[in-house]
């Protein structure tokens, strides 16, 4: 048992080394055994646990997500953690160039459109709510920004071959489940709207229910955790205000992986938190 509630420096920045390598790695296509790592970081710790040890490692998650960094898929994310942490984080980042390096090629890398999808597995359930209303109301603001270079979730929602691969899957998805469900002619119907008629519909594929009622569905891929942030524009959310019964967001995650989907039918702020993150300045 440990000798006291709060961790340690040394304890601290032995689990943010250790969390921050098996993320390198991850980011970098090279395999690793959480296991094994997990035995190792627990000899030099004073007596931790194991569920204290993937607490800790979810709120390094929570941590790399406020800095717009990624983060290992396994560890969802937990906010309240002390801005100290934040620091260990920081301090680690700027002093491995190298993970500027991978999390920026993994942002960037090129996708196509994976072969041999098992569209009956693809459906998950979307993201819990699991945050307290507090939290929500006091969302943790890192204090010190020197850590995040770049913002990585940005540089991968600008990624556009991700974004047409997503699209093509979506797709693909749309004409598998409306001809499972005996409607062949509804599937011939298909658009993608983002290709034929531009991208500032607020959605990117024109579908349909099995009834026949038309189906806008905006397509967000990510290559990373199921929890990852992503952009939605202002049509898209003004879209989805005006037509909550037809628009669907649909989020991939996992794309390079295994890739899964789930579906937010409605307004986009009913499931998320929309933080501004830019500002139009005019000159008056």
């Amino acid at each position: 048992m440990a000798k006291g509630e709060n961790w340690s420096d040394v304890e601290v920045e032995a689990t943010v080394a250790d969390y921050m390598r098996m993320l390198t790695l991850e980011l970098s296509g090279q395999k690793y055994n959480k296991t094994a790592h997990r035995r190792a970081l627990l000899q030099l710790l004073d007596g931790r646990s194991d569920a204290a040890v993937e607490l800790k490692h979810q709120n390094i998650s929570a941590v790399l997500r406020d800095l717009g960094a990624i983060w290992i898929s396994g560890y969802k994310p937990r906010g309240n953690y002390q801005q100290a942490l934040a620091k260990f984080v920081e301090s680690w980042i700027d002093l491995h160039s190298e993970f500027d390096q991978v999390s920026l090629a993994a942002a960037e890398q090129p996708a196509v459109v994976p072969s041999a999808v098992d569209f009956l597995r693809l459906i998950v359930d979307a993201p819990a709510l699991s945050h307290s209303a507090e939290e929500t109301r006091k969302p943790y603001i890192v204090p010190i920004r020197s850590a995040a270079k770049r913002d990585y979730v940005a540089l991968e929602a600008r990624n556009s071959a991700l974004g047409k691969a997503g699209e093509l899957l979506a797709l693909e998805y749309e004409e598998f489940r409306l001809r499972a469900a005996g409607q062949k002619s509804l599937a011939e119907r298909i658009e993608h709207v983002s290709v034929s008629q531009g991208d500032g519909l607020g959605y990117d594929i024109l579908s349909f229910d099995v009834t026949g009622k038309e189906r806008f569905v905006e397509v967000k891929t990510t290559a990373f955790a199921k929890e990852t942030p992503f952009f939605a524009s202002r049509n898209e959310v003004a879209f989805a205000r005006e037509m909550p019964d037809q628009f669907h967001l649909y989020r991939l995650f996992d794309f390079r992986k295994t890739p899964k989907l789930f579906s937010l039918q409605g307004r986009i702020e009913q499931y998320c938190t929309l933080d501004p993150v830019s500002y139009l300045c005019r000159f008056q």
